[in-house]
């Protein structure tokens, strides 16, 4: 019996781990895109992010989407990418890096309501308290005191984390049988299907010559925080639930601020450091679940939600 929980801890924090590192990648981004990339084209990065590494992974597989999961990795590819950069890009213009940042880390408690409602999960309190301090961790951790807020700017960052949490519940309810690294292809190439028009409209065609560091750049966001990253994300999705999963998301900003630190000379301040240990505690609260009792001859399988009966929804 005891041989059996260990099993299970082991089986799933390994699950947990491993999908964290695709948040710790997303958190080195901002170091990439401010001392590699050409500067003023968010929208560009967010395109060669998602459509060539989509391409790789569908090359490499050699799988296209069947029946309904043409439309299916539409929707998640916009929801889960291509909007939700989009969204990102005008939050970032818009507001300061600080209150983006908070507003999107408002994901986690989107993701668990809309869990409970859609896929059935139990709505604990110990997942609300750790949501909001998640909030307040991250506000701690990157928000200004002389802030300023911008209502298109607010509206677009709490934009980006209500399609970003649609999209992993509904990466969560729609389960495909095709192989985990072609449909993260599917998605990131419909992700950045949407994003070109948006992309040509809003900044233009590519720059006509890129240097080696650019190219360096690109090829790092290309395929370790896409390729690589996504593949880890979607893999956990399928793995463990919701909401557990997108908690880890808040590394992203505490990624980001210890490379700045480390890496560039910034100034850490003891606010910022008290709200990095609150949001480590929030994000590995929301991991601790019961173990359920097993029964004879059980073994441990990642979770998968039962499918609701609701209507709409097949």
């Amino acid at each position: 019996m005891l041989r059996y929980f260990v099993l299970v801890l082991r089986n799933r924090y390994a699950f947990v781990l491993l999908t964290a590192v695709a948040p710790a990648l997303w958190g080195t981004t901002y170091l990439v895109t401010t001392e590699l990339l050409p500067p003023g084209r968010p929208l560009l990065a967010g395109l060669i992010r998602a459509l060539p590494a989509g391409l790789i992974l569908i090359a490499l597989t050699r799988r296209l989407p069947s029946g309904s999961w043409w439309w299916r990795s539409l929707v998640l590819g916009a929801l889960n990418i291509g909007v939700f950069f989009a969204l990102l890009f005008v939050a970032a213009y818009r507001l300061p890096g600080g209150v983006a940042a908070t507003v999107g880390a408002i994901q986690p408690l989107l993701v668990a309501l809309l869990s409970a409602g859609v896929l059935g999960e139990r709505l604990s309190p110990r997942t609300l308290v750790a949501a909001v301090a998640g909030v307040a961790g991250v506000s701690l951790l990157v928000l200004q005191a002389d802030a300023r807020l911008d209502a298109a700017g607010v509206a677009a960052a709490l934009g980006g984390a209500v399609v970003m949490a649609a999209g992993v519940v509904l990466s969560k309810r729609w389960t495909s049988p095709a192989p985990l690294l072609a449909v993260t292809g599917w998605q990131l190439v419909a992700g950045g299907l949407v994003l070109l028009p948006v992309a040509l409209l809003v900044e233009g065609p590519p720059p006509a010559t890129f240097t080696a560091s650019n190219l360096a750049g690109y090829a790092y966001l290309t395929v370790i925080g896409s390729a690589l990253a996504y593949a880890l994300w979607f893999r956990g999705i399928r793995a463990l639930n919701a909401t557990s999963v997108t908690f880890l998301g808040l590394l992203s900003p505490v990624v980001a601020t210890g490379l700045g630190w480390a890496v560039l000379g910034q100034e850490l301040t003891v606010a910022q450091g008290a709200g990095a240990l609150v949001v480590l505690a929030a994000l590995v609260t929301a991991q601790l679940k019961p173990a359920a009792q097993p029964k004879a001859g059980d073994r441990f399988e990642p979770v998968v939600q039962p499918r609701p009966r609701a209507a709409g929804l097949r």
